[in-house]
């Protein structure tokens, strides 16, 4: 039986399964988001690509876009691209699952984890709904100056959205049976994604700011160019790292770092305010005052008082316990009584 083996590093080993289909596509010089998929045009909806496109760019995005675009062909089917760029995507394993955890690792305690969600669909509502775990799990911290305030975030915005955005533009579609993930702990926050680098190195053993850019999936990397999510030329290490250095609370310990083998990448932010000067105001939610989750759970709470987490969560779309978080958060909300008998009152409406 013949055997194959692919460079992982700066040894040689045998190539699994999935490998071995990635080798095939490089023999033909395609890829896995250009192949032709089973799933017609006419099935399918792109409104979060029209109304990416037409904010972005200032014009309509037409039909004929999804051919010139590499996201159909003319025959009317999708690509692998496309159809992961459609509102309901089909390819199931294109998911995002976000954690706040409690404390440092995923064992904190009683209480696991604060927050979780999982996300599905196009991989543009995955950038969306990820940053926005994000940020109502980032909170803010401040320091007075002689004439104002100079604000202190957990996480830098520019650094986690680069990264996102490459975890979904970079991983490897090709591995069945494991997502893209969001991990928040007290100290750090880490995006890992399925399948090492492009190219078999260890980036460990590299220096980030001088690798070229290599792109596993060039279709779906072009359209999150042409929709302002990324760059051609490939700076996203640079990014990631120079979003950091220009914060007044950085230093070289809270500097990004990124490991890799031949089965996943990760990007590991520190977060900035992890173990800061106790004179320094604290724990300022980011973005509390228009938290979107929140003002909805108070308006279901006002026009129904006894109505369940559970039913709050199913139609948020969230889990039960990351609404019981919120309404802690909201502070104005008690559960009188017990059981289906009891309802809900808000203190100071």
């Amino acid at each position: 039986m013949l055997e194959a083996y692919v460079r992982v590093g700066n040894e040689s080993v045998k190539a699994t399964s999935t490998e071995l289909k990635r080798l095939v596509l490089r023999g033909r010089n395609t890829s896995y988001d250009s192949q032709i998929s089973t799933y017609k045009v006419e099935d399918f909806a792109f409104s979060k690509l029209r109304e990416r496109y037409k904010k972005w760019t200032g014009n309509s995005f037409d039909e004929k876009d999804l051919i010139s675009f590499g996201l159909a062909n003319e025959q009317g089917y999708l690509t692998n691209a496309g159809a992961l760029v459609a509102d309901e995507s089909p390819i199931r394993w294109s998911r995002l699952f976000c954690t706040r955890w409690n404390g440092l690792n995923k064992s904190g305690g009683t209480i696991d984890a604060f927050d979780d969600a999982e996300y599905s669909g196009s991989v543009l509502s995955l950038i969306d709904n990820g940053e926005a775990f994000i940020k109502r799990n980032a909170k803010l911290m401040w320091r007075k100056t002689a004439n104002s305030r100079e604000e202190m975030p957990e996480y830098v915005e520019r650094s986690y959205h680069e990264a996102l955005v490459n975890a979904l533009a970079h991983r490897d579609y090709l591995v069945n049976g494991s997502e893209v993930h969001i991990d928040i702990y007290d100290d750090r926050m880490e995006i890992y994604s399925p399948g090492g680098m492009p190219d078999g190195s260890i980036i460990q053993d590299r220096d980030p700011l001088t690798v070229p850019s290599t792109r596993r999936n060039p279709v779906l990397a072009d359209i999150f160019n042409r929709l302002g999510y990324m760059e051609r030329k490939g700076s996203g290490f640079g990014k990631i790292i120079g979003g950091y250095e220009f914060q007044i609370n950085y230093d070289e310990s809270k500097k990004p770092s990124f490991r890799s083998d031949r089965y996943q990448f990760t990007v590991v932010m520190p977060n900035l305010n992890y173990n800061v000067p106790q004179d320094v105001p604290r724990n300022v939610p980011q973005k509390k005052e228009s938290n979107p989750l929140e003002i909805q759970i108070l308006n279901m709470i006002k026009k129904d008082n006894k109505i369940s987490t559970e039913k709050m969560a199913m139609t948020l779309g969230i889990s039960s316990k990351t609404v019981k978080r919120h309404i802690k958060d909201i502070g104005i909300i008690r559960f009188v009584g017990r059981g289906s008998n009891g309802y809900w009152e808000i203190i100071d409406d």
